[in-house]
């Protein structure tokens, strides 16, 4: 089977830290998901994406992944002699919607959907992207997935299901909803299974979550913190205006009311964290006043230091 290099699918190095690949994820899973893609191929490659990621933000699986990343220079992979499918103790696998492909399989083992009791239909368990504006009210989502059937000679034949899905209001990311009777049908009149769907939030261009509180980094020139100023700041639900109060100091945090993500007791609260960011460039009479600033402001950054000497 081919090797898959999940470091080059996200773009990063194999020595690169844990918020590098959560940066590089975030930024494919919003380029290239289905919905806002203008790829042919969009669909094919979120899915690389979403399973690179699943190896490699998880210690163990990417512990494991590099230790046979050695054979991946070979055309056809094959892994070593011994070697036994998802060996390790891992968590379940989560899935975008159908599999992850063999080579996965190969080294983590098979989550397919669970059967329960009896002659039950099969359980199917699929991840649903959700976008944050999607969480704000009842949305409804279109989609498709294959299960396993078997006719009356017992042959498997594979069926496709189409679903409008209603997203629950200030759903949070990895919450998991039940469809009853909506995963595979089983033989003899008995029950079918169920569909079970994990929700993921896809991840943002502008906005953290935390809970239902949305963070959003919001850059400022020296001047704007130094003597405050009334900005437009981007929401899930429009734009507003936002004051910055005089002498701000970067890293401090503006609380926005009801503008985070739905939830039980109301929405929750946009925080606009605030970072002071330098021009790139600075031309000679900006410089002359920065030297100007300097010589009256009387201000020492560091004059802490010498309190705790």
């Amino acid at each position: 089977m081919e090797f898959k290099d999940y470091y080059q699918a996200l773009g990063v190095a194999p020595e690169a830290d844990d918020q590098a690949i959560k940066t590089a994820y975030r930024k494919l899973a919003r380029k290239y998901h289905p919905d806002v893609s203008d790829d042919p191929d969009a669909e094919n490659k979120f899915k690389e994406v979403v399973e690179a990621y699943e190896v490699l933000k998880n210690a163990e699986k990417r512990a494991e992944y590099d230790e046979l990343r050695r054979y991946g220079n070979r055309s056809q992979f094959e892994p070593p002699p011994g070697w036994q499918p998802g060996a390790g103790q891992h968590e379940p696998h989560q899935r975008y919607d159908g599999d992850f492909s063999d080579f996965f399989e190969s080294i983590f083992g098979s989550a397919s959907g669970r059967t329960r009791g009896g002659q039950r239909g099969q359980d199917v368990e699929l991840e649903l992207p959700v976008f944050l504006e999607e969480t704000l009210g009842e949305e409804s989502k279109q989609i498709s997935f294959k299960v396993p059937a078997f006719d009356a000679q017992g042959r498997r034949e594979d069926i496709t299901r189409t679903l409008n899905v209603k997203i629950p209001a200030g759903v949070l990311d990895g919450e998991r909803i039940r469809l009853k009777g909506q995963g595979a049908p089983a033989m003899g009149g008995a029950p079918s299974g169920d569909l079970y769907l994990t929700l993921r939030l896809v991840p943002h261009p502008l906005f953290d979550v935390e809970a239902h509180n949305l963070i959003i980094t919001v850059p400022l020139a020296p001047w704007e913190a130094a003597l405050g100023a009334k900005i437009t700041v981007p929401t899930l639900d429009g734009r507003i205006s936002l004051s910055i109060p005089p002498d701000s100091q970067s890293g401090q945090r503006l609380r926005v009311k009801g503008k985070g993500l739905p939830g039980k007791q109301g929405r929750g609260d946009l925080f606009a964290l605030l970072k002071v960011v330098m021009p790139g460039k600075t031309s000679e009479e900006a410089r002359g006043l920065w030297q100007e600033l300097a010589e009256k402001a009387a201000f020492d950054p560091r004059a802490q230091w010498s309190k705790e000497q």
